[in-house]
């Protein structure tokens, strides 16, 4: 095993029972409201080219006022102000809301639970939200619970990936095809290095963030 692994195995061993524990709550958060998925829906919404922490203050801010629920457009795009492209992105979280609203109330989570497989549902879930990727849709699914399999392939995971060696380099454009072959070669390497995929992630975006975040 190379050097810059066997650091990565020893950092895993430093950090596991804080990744154990953060995945623990992911796993629970089905068990929350329906308002609290599409919270985290529109947090994952908010994230490309921007930071995590800021986005999920922001939407912190929109939940404690009702406006992630009930705000118009403008209202939304008002509170995400510092994160790019934030009238965009306030379009798709009330089109997101729109869209999983059935008889006036949200319903996000039975769609969730009723799907038996990660992969489809990320397939279903970029067909069909605005806004939502490969990316933040597999993010919103580690955030729940249901994505633990998938890779997260933000600049920070791959900018890690590569000096891994993993990856060759960080590609400028992701195309799903790219997507999955990075996947797959990240798959292959949490086999190869023992560490499960859904702790990966979490280990490498603290070791670039020095974050435990989300």
């Amino acid at each position: 095993m190379c050097n810059k692994n066997t650091r990565l195995v020893n950092f895993h061993s430093g950090k596991k029972r804080q990744i154990l524990k953060r995945l623990e709550e992911f796993r629970h958060l089905l068990d929350e409201s329906e308002e609290r998925i599409f919270a985290e829906l529109s947090f994952c919404i908010c994230t490309p080219q921007s930071k995590a922490v800021i986005c999920w203050r922001a939407i912190l801010g929109l939940m404690n006022n009702s406006l992630l629920y009930h705000g118009s457009k403008e209202e939304i795009s008002a509170f995400l102000r510092g994160i790019r492209f934030h009238n965009n992105k306030a379009k798709y979280i009330v089109e997101a809301r729109n869209f999983f609203t059935k008889k006036g109330h949200l319903n996000i989570k039975s769609i969730m639970k009723n799907a038996n497989n990660s992969l489809r549902l990320r397939g279903w879930l970029v067909k069909n939200v605005k806004g939502i990727g490969m990316k933040e849709a597999s993010h919103f699914l580690r955030n729940i619970g249901l994505g633990e399999d998938l890779a997260i392939l933000d600049r920070h995971i791959m900018r890690n990936l590569e000096e891994l060696g993993v990856i060759e380099g960080v590609p400028k454009g992701l195309s799903k095809r790219t997507y999955l072959q990075i996947e797959n070669s990240m798959m292959v390497f949490s086999r190869t290095i023992g560490i499960p995929m859904g702790e990966l992630d979490l280990l490498l975006w603290s070791e670039e963030t020095g974050l435990m975040f989300k």
